[in-house]
């Protein structure tokens, strides 16, 4: 009598079918028997059918963003000990300051002019922020303002001379451009003010998806989705807070929204941001003086080394 034994491969998750001989065997008279469970005796073992996704391990893929793939699943997922992590995060973040809290883009516009100009400031201080530390966004944004930071003006100025205002900032000659072309946008389809929503905001030259959210939630007061930037990306993959590493920005979006609760979208982005700027460097990270140095994955293998 001859056994099969499903194995699954580490690897590719592939169910590969391996036959082995029970451990008292059976008289060879029955051919019959064989045939049913084996192969020819000329042919070599042929792998099973592939089994169905349900009936394998789940490897999320961020192609099209994982909520997809968990809610097809039915399967659910949350970080361990992630609150007290967050907690931990609040508490240090409490007793540092960081560039975000004074100079961060919501810090930027002029609060005394009507608020649809303060939106378009922000807008501003957004699409100057890629890429670029909170301080040289902040001065390109005070020497705008001692231009005349309005749609109007900008969609007036020369190209060069906004290269000069906003340098040294990162990508200048690009943004640039696309602070001019989108000032023209604004005043033609907008009235000067900026898109109420995430699909209208990223249609303008220049704005990507954080600055759309973060836009939506500092402009107009509504949280639709989590900001998430370099530091916010980095933070979130040192945690263990996704399912799977990330490799953009965007697909940690979609993996946090999947299971962070709803009302800490707003805050999560403040909050890792700073945190990122000041503990979670980038480079040397202080993980030593970390709270979550033996709750974070990251922390735990180089929270002691010098």
């Amino acid at each position: 009598m001859i056994k099969a034994r499903l194995r699954f491969s580490k690897r590719d998750s592939k169910a590969v079918a391996a036959v082995e001989p029970a451990r008292t065997a059976a008289p060879r008279s029955s051919k019959r028997d064989l045939r049913a469970v084996e192969p020819a005796p000329t042919a070599a073992p042929t792998a099973a059918p592939r089994s169905k996704k349900r009936a394998v391990a789940l490897k999320i893929e961020y192609s099209d963003g994982p909520r997809r793939e968990v809610a097809e699943t039915g399967l659910s997922w949350t970080p361990e000990n992630w609150k007290e992590v967050l907690e931990n995060i609040r508490k240090m973040r409490r007793t540092i300051e960081a560039p975000v809290d004074t100079m961060g883009c919501d810090k930027c516009p002029d609060q005394s002019v009507p608020q649809k100009l303060v939106r378009y400031q922000l807008l501003v201080s957004l699409m100057l922020s890629s890429q670029t530390k909170d301080e040289v966004t902040h001065a390109a944004v005070g020497r705008l303002r001692e231009f005349a930071l309005t749609p109007e003006s900008i969609a007036r100025a020369d190209e060069k001379q906004i290269e000069l205002l906003i340098y040294p900032v990162s990508f200048y000659k690009n943004k640039a451009k696309h602070l001019k072309q989108t000032a023209k946008v604004l005043l033609e389809k907008y009235d000067g003010d900026i898109p109420d929503s995430v699909e209208g905001l990223c249609s303008l030259p220049g704005v990507g998806p954080k600055m759309a959210y973060l836009a939506m939630s500092c402009g107009w007061g509504r949280t639709v989705g989590i900001g998430v930037d370099t530091h916010v990306h980095r933070i979130s993959n040192r945690l263990g807070w996704l399912p799977a590493p990330t490799k953009t920005p965007e697909q940690t979006r979609k993996a946090l929204e999947a299971w962070l609760p709803r009302e800490l979208w707003d805050e999560v982005n403040h909050l890792l941001v700073g945190f990122g700027q000041t503990v979670c460097k980038p480079a040397g990270p202080k993980c030593s003086s970390c709270l979550n140095v033996q709750l974070c994955p990251f922390g735990k293998k180089h929270g002691f080394k010098k």
